[in-house]
């Protein structure tokens, strides 16, 4: 069976893309799988191939090596940001019938969108942050969002990921900065109350058709929140499992179920929660979460004592029983 590990990206994510790709390399199981490194990148898409760059035809997702055309039976999709975590890798996938791994192409899109996620969450009793949304061009008026929601805040790309383009503004005089800082991810952003408490985070997938909640991993950032730095330089402790009460606990992986199902998941997610008052407020899920050694996905699978190697056979079972949605 042919595999594609597709990773890279457009976005100022696929430098961590590239390293979740490569933890995925090393798991597959080579005695079951003939797998391939596929990047999609601004300079092209391609099959890495002993130092040789391929060109993916894509009309078809394959690719040609010494005359002759491989195609892929399924794509292990491990891009962070546009266009493999934002639905449009997905579409593209599905209208050529090539199975690939994680959520559906609408599921895809609507949690791109912190906002579109947020909008739909409200339906389910979700607690969260209060918020206010923006867009580039649109009048801002700093003092009105202050007086609703309170010192500090924070702005962010309405669509990023990895905490590219967050800021926290602690008085008015940092808001200028924090706003260009955003727009330059995305022409839409979020601003929101801070919420005080303990940031966890929470891994989470189907497995054999149950959805199953990996644990539950806490934040401690040397920064004022868990940004950039803090995530992929070191500049925070993680602590699995959180240091929570078995009632939160038990909270915090009903919501995380509840979450994931109301949103018609598929695939490794991680959901982010800050527990403020005993109570998980959810702040973004994540559907393509790092994979990287330093991520924390993996981590937690570990400590859950599931073998890295048999989720992914997981995902790919699941590629190739999902059916594209105009065969149905």
């Amino acid at each position: 069976m042919n595999i594609a590990v597709v990773m890279g990206g457009y976005s100022d994510e696929s430098v961590i893309s590239l390293r979740s790709g490569q933890l995925i390399l090393n798991n597959l199981n080579k005695d079951k799988y003939q797998v391939f490194e596929v990047h999609i990148l601004n300079e092209g898409w391609y099959v890495k191939m002993n130092d040789q760059k391929l060109p993916i035809n894509r009309a078809d997702f394959s690719f040609e090596n010494n005359g002759t055309s491989v195609k892929f039976d399924v794509a292990v999709n491990t891009i962070h940001g546009t266009p493999g975590e934002d639905g449009h890798l997905q579409s593209y996938w599905e209208l050529i019938d090539l199975p690939y791994t994680g959520c559906g192409f609408y599921q895809s899109a609507l949690t791109f969108s912190k906002r579109d996620t947020l909008s739909v969450l409200g339906k389910f009793d979700i607690p969260k942050a209060n918020s206010i949304y923006l867009t580039k061009g649109q009048e801002i008026n700093g003092e009105k969002i202050a007086a609703t929601l309170g010192f500090p805040f924070f702005v962010k790309p309405n669509q990023s990921g990895s905490s590219l383009g967050v800021s926290m503004v602690k008085e008015l005089s940092e808001l200028d900065k924090a706003l260009e800082f955003a727009f330059a991810e995305d022409k839409d952003i979020l601003i929101e109350s801070q919420l005080k408490g303990t940031e966890i985070s929470v891994g989470v997938m189907k497995l054999n058709g149950v959805t199953k909640v990996l644990g539950t991993t806490e934040i401690i950032s040397e920064n004022d929140f868990f940004d950039y730095e803090a995530k992929y330089l070191g500049k925070s402790n993680e602590i699995t499992p959180a240091r929570l009460s078995k009632e939160v606990e038990n909270k915090v992986f009903e919501f995380t179920a509840k979450i994931y199902e109301a949103l018609g998941m598929q695939g490794f997610s991680r959901i982010d929660f800050i527990v403020m008052n005993d109570i998980p407020h959810f702040i973004e899920i994540n559907t393509n979460p790092g994979l990287s050694p330093q991520s924390i996905f993996p981590q937690q699978a570990a400590y859950a004592n599931l073998n890295f190697s048999d989720l992914l056979d997981n995902e790919i079972k699941l590629a190739l029983e999902r059916k594209p949605i105009w065969k149905k």
